[in-house]
């Protein structure tokens, strides 16, 4: 089993990261609305992933990674470049027809292509360094690739999981970010960084 103490730490964080976007939203239009599903959603993909880390599931854990980024990108694009037409597809009762009227979504490449256009900049930019990053290893896990292949056959070393854990705290900072900005009150960003400064430990390593 993988060492607690930074998971503690992390547990901590997190509690205090989430403390500070309980705040209600700007307004309740489907834009905002739907962006928030989806930023909600990558943080419940955070709980997951450090979970499964915790009780040294990396392959299952990357999987929810990748999940956790998908959906973050997803609230990001919603809030900045999505059409009308996208988001009444997206806030539509689940229906099989509705289903079939969402199949055809952009996917990650167009959500990055309108975000680099229509987002701001340093949003954008933390998005596209990770996907840079960390795509190609998070489909291998995805698609039991090389990755899981060779580290479910060798072992997963402790250092591998806290480096993961601390990519996915990275990923919950940014949602956090993203959240304060659907309630309108993007000051409270600097609040967040501050708080993550505070573990440094716990945070993937500047880029």
């Amino acid at each position: 089993m993988p060492d607690d103490d930074i998971f503690d730490k992390t547990d901590t964080l997190g509690e205090k990261l989430l403390a500070l976007i309980d705040l209600p939203l700007f307004n309740d239009s489907p834009r905002i609305q739907t962006s928030d599903i989806a930023c909600s959603l990558s943080l419940a993909h955070w709980q997951a992933a450090r979970a499964l880390l915790q009780a040294a599931l990396l392959p299952s854990a990357l999987v929810v990674h990748r999940a956790q980024f998908e959906a973050l990108t997803r609230s990001c694009w919603v809030l900045f470049a999505a059409s009308d037409a996208h988001i009444a597809k997206l806030a539509a009762t689940l229906t099989l027809d509705t289903e079939r009227a969402a199949k055809n979504m952009p996917q990650m490449a167009d959500m990055l292509a309108d975000l680099a256009k229509k987002a701001h900049p340093n949003a954008y930019q933390s998005l596209a360094r990770f996907k840079d990053n960390a795509w190609n290893a998070l489909n291998s896990y995805v698609h039991a690739g090389i990755h899981p292949i060779r580290r479910h056959a060798e072992g997963y070393p402790t250092k591998l999981l806290h480096d993961v854990l601390r990519n996915t705290n990275g990923l919950a900072v940014i949602s956090c970010m993203q959240a304060v900005v659907l309630s309108g009150r993007q000051p409270l960003q600097r609040e967040l960084l501050h708080v993550a400064a505070q573990y440094p430990e716990c945070m993937p390593p500047p880029l």
